[in-house]
């Protein structure tokens, strides 16, 4: 509220009397307008803002009165109340957003006897009706009692002027005093009305003395609580004072009862920790500085730190291994299907715990008499993604019940990750190694290093080398962290690597691994792992239940063929996932009064939901033309088919181009291939001018590095088969490495490899002789499913892999061939 505006009494008089009849009423929120007061107001509904201008060019008299309800947007009659203050406008200013903020001045109460109209605005019959005063005694000692309250409360209001207190106490008119303390003290707004409505000055003032009082007793209770925290901070404040003191006193005469506590309760967790001697003397060391170091030196908190790190770890609790090899048995099973190299290595290791404990052997001794139980087991599970390698972990831990922790090693290059930082390190912690243990509370946890393959290294040291002694069974029983700088037995700890390729681990590191080569899988195997586990699980992540959807066989085999080609079922199982969710979406739509039906997933229903397949049988495709041929290739995901293609032009003679992002033993291969039929031109059934010209070799998915000497016989292969113009077989796929007197050398990866091909549909496959027996590890279904051919020289390999040549014609082609001068399509098909 502004002060009140100083006018005089006859003009007020005049305003007074001339105030009509009839009056433009403008509805007010949050607030009560009282007489002699001035006040500003924010108009911005619309017809408020016409009211404003209406009366503006008039005589500037409106009737203001308070909403009920102030949330009300444009009030009506029964919105407001019955009583409010007649005002005049001193001062119209206009915004730019076209509202209005309107100066204006309380003159005279009024009551409404009725609303005339509510249309552009309202207007309402009105009755002034003045304050009813008596100037009796009552009026004048409730002036003073207002006076003095009002006086005080002022005193308690933050910011309040002293000029207002001095001119409130100055104040003899009592309905001035009235208003301006009811204006002015914030009170409430319903007391602000009800003391409006009031018609005797003194009801007016006893009312507001009331309200007054109690707002003055709220305040001053307020101001006591903060007074008394006040004093609670100062207390606090004057304590610490006197314990600094205190402590400087006990320190100058060498006591200190609170150091020699915490020093005590270290003392004895160290002694129940179960550490070595060597940790339990370190502790003890680092005891004895901070107990005299004060807590303020930035020193003791790095030995507090240490000290808690040191008493946190396992040095002695273990879990119990669950010795029961038909229930470790039981759980591999159930959890993964296949994988069974891998659980029979479980197996073994649970057998000889088992018989090291009934037996009582005694452990190993160590150098420095230490004993070395022997126990630990390194694991390398090496395969393609999607094939269970990370998932075991967890299934291993369960078997033996131990607990289980994994560290992910993908893209660390940081060898303090794995050792931990130097105490000298502002913010140095023990490596990731311990962090795990001591987040596991036992020493003998199955720990799953994922992703050994991708550690990298740089400046900062090389995280592969700091793992050698992690992962060595004759040294980590001593592991020592940079952090700690004491040794912790990790010999009890069951580490499980994973990894893609063998080929980016250090050979150090990996000759320290015991690897187990987790292949891809069968057809057979997929269907049987979607059937028990991967269909399950989707069901129960979409919300479905097993009266609502079920998968034939022959759709699962529609998925793994045209949707998926992969060495695992990771997106085996998203495209189940996905003919769920298509399942699931007509489930909710039914009306809940549907009866359930069963949805059976055939293949055909498996296609509409899939849409248009991704895979197809590529080698028919791509060999129906001379010149291409079917090879083999290992990738870190797994095995792969992949297509080389040869074309010939007119050209330098000896010209070869090599595409497709070809390594250099790939293009050497390429060049012994392209040496070997020219060499032996004639033994292969050639023309002496077939060679001539330009000869281009080409490995599709150009974006795709590749290298390697075993697609040395599919690149001869299509060489000759372009030459000859005799396609090669749509069903065959081979590989091999060839030398330059065209024998059929080893090749790795034998498995991989053929797990592709039986994937990519090929039947038959040429393999070297001397890879015969790699042929055992693969499943026997494959054995019977694909036919091998077993070579050892170039001859055989096209005798086996190219379609027949049909019977020469009577005239010589090759002379035909050699007087040609059209592009290689034009050479004879076959050449007797």
């Amino acid at each position: 509220m502004l002060p009140w505006f100083n006018m005089q009494d006859q003009n007020l008089d005049d305003l007074v009397r001339r105030i009509p009849k009839v009056l433009p009423v403008l509805p007010i929120r949050n607030t009560v307008a009282f007489p002699y007061i001035m006040m500003p107001l924010g108009v911005g509904i619309p017809r408020s803002i016409q009211l404003i201008e209406d009366v503006e060019r008039g005589n500037r008299l409106v009737g203001l009165i308070s909403m009920k309800d102030p949330s009300v947007e444009v009030p009506g009659s029964e919105d407001v109340y019955n009583t409010g203050t007649v005002a005049i406008i001193h001062r119209v200013m206009r915004g730019d957003d076209g509202t209005l903020t309107v100066f204006i001045q309380g003159l005279e109460r009024f009551r409404i006897l009725e609303w005339v109209t509510e249309e552009p605005y309202m207007k309402a019959h009105i009755d002034l009706a003045p304050d009813i005063v008596e100037h009796s005694v009552v009026e004048e000692a409730l002036r003073r009692s207002l006076l003095d309250v009002a006086s005080q409360l002022a005193e308690l209001i933050p910011r309040f002027p002293e000029e207002a207190i001095r001119f409130i106490q100055q104040l003899e008119d009592p309905r001035l005093l009235v208003y301006l303390l009811a204006s002015n003290m914030q009170i409430e707004m319903n007391d602000s009305q009800n003391l409006l409505e009031m018609d005797r000055l003194a009801a007016k003032m006893e009312y507001l003395v009331k309200v007054l009082t109690r707002e003055l007793e709220v305040r001053s209770i307020g101001q006591q609580i903060q007074e008394k925290a006040k004093e609670e901070i100062e207390k606090t404040q004057r304590e610490y004072y006197l314990r600094q003191q205190m402590d400087a006193i006990r320190k100058e005469l060498g006591e200190n009862d609170e150091g020699k506590r915490e020093a005590e309760e270290y003392r004895q967790q160290i002694e129940e920790a179960g550490m070595t001697e060597e940790a339990k003397e370190e502790a003890l060391r680092e005891l004895a500085r901070l107990e005299k170091m004060p807590p303020q030196a930035a020193e003791y908190w790095v030995i507090k730190t240490y000290l808690d790190w040191l008493i946190a770890l396992p040095w002695q609790a273990m879990t119990d291994d669950n010795l029961d090899i038909s229930h470790a048995r039981e759980v591999l099973e159930e959890d993964h299907y296949d994988l069974e190299d891998v659980k029979e290595r479980i197996l073994e290791f649970l057998a000889v715990r088992k018989l090291r404990m009934e037996r009582e052997l005694e452990d190993e001794v160590d150098l420095q008499g230490r004993k070395v139980e022997g126990t630990g087991a390194i694991l390398a599970l090496i395969g393609p993604p999607g094939v269970g390698k990370t998932s075991l972990g967890q299934s291993i831990a369960r078997a033996l019940g131990r607990k289980f922790t994994r560290m992910s090693l993908g893209g660390m290059r940081d060898e303090a990750e794995i050792r931990g930082h130097r105490r000298t390190y502002i913010g140095a912690m023990p490596g990731r190694i311990m962090q795990a243990v001591k987040r596991a509370e036992v020493k003998n946890p199955v720990f799953m290093l994922d992703e050994v393959d991708k550690v990298g290294s740089d400046w900062r040291g090389d995280p592969s080398s700091a793992l050698l002694e992690v992962l060595d069974p004759q040294q980590n029983h001593a592991f020592r962290d940079h952090y700690l700088d004491v040794d912790f037995d990790l010999s009890q700890v069951l580490f499980i690597c994973t990894a893609n390729t063998t080929a980016t681990i250090p050979a150090p590191l990996l000759d320290r691994m015991e690897t187990i080569q987790v292949d891809g899988y069968t057809e057979y195997d997929k269907v049987h792992i979607a059937e028990q586990y991967l269909v399950p699980r989707q069901l129960k992540v979409n919300g479905l239940l097993t009266e609502e959807i079920a998968f034939q066989e022959e759709a699962i085999r529609t998925i793994i063929r045209d949707y998926t080609r992969e060495a695992g079922v990771r997106q085996l199982e998203r495209e189940i996932g996905k003919v769920c969710r298509k399942v699931a979406m007509k489930v909710a739509e039914a009306s809940e009064d549907a009866e359930k039906t069963l949805m059976e997933i055939d293949a055909e229903k498996a296609r509409e939901f899939l849409g248009k397949r991704r895979y197809r049988f590529e080698a028919a495709l791509r060999t129906e033309k001379p010149g291409v041929a079917t090879g083999l290739a290992w990738t870190p995901t797994g095995g792969e088919v992949l297509f080389v293609e040869a074309a010939k032009m007119p050209g330098a003679e000896g010209t070869l181009i090599l595409t497709g992002s070809l390594g250099d033993v790939m293009r050497e291969s390429a060049r012994i291939g392209l040496s070997y039929v020219e060499a032996h031109w004639e033994a292969l059934g050639l023309c002496e001018d077939s060679c001539k010209g330009k000869i281009h070799l080409h490995v599709p998915s150009g974006a795709v590095p590749k290298d390697g000497p075993s697609a040395g016989i599919t690149m001869v292969t299509a060489l000759v088969s372009l030459l000859s113009q005799r396609p090669v077989r749509a069903d065959v796929g081979m590989t091999g490495e060839m030398s330059l007197q065209g024998q059929v050398l080893p090749i790795g990866g034998l498995k991989l490899k053929i797990l592709a091909a039986h994937r990519a549909g090929l039947k038959t496959i040429i393999i070297p002789k001397l890879n015969e027996m790699d042929l055992d590890e693969l499943p026997e279904k494959i054995r019977n499913d694909m036919t091998f051919i077993l070579v050892e020289d170039v001859d055989e390999v096209l005798q086996h892999a190219l379609v027949p040549a049909p019977e020469p014609e009577p005239e010589s082609e090759c002379e035909d061939a050699a007087e040609s001068t059209e592009t290689p399509q034009a050479i004879p098909e076959a050449v007797a």
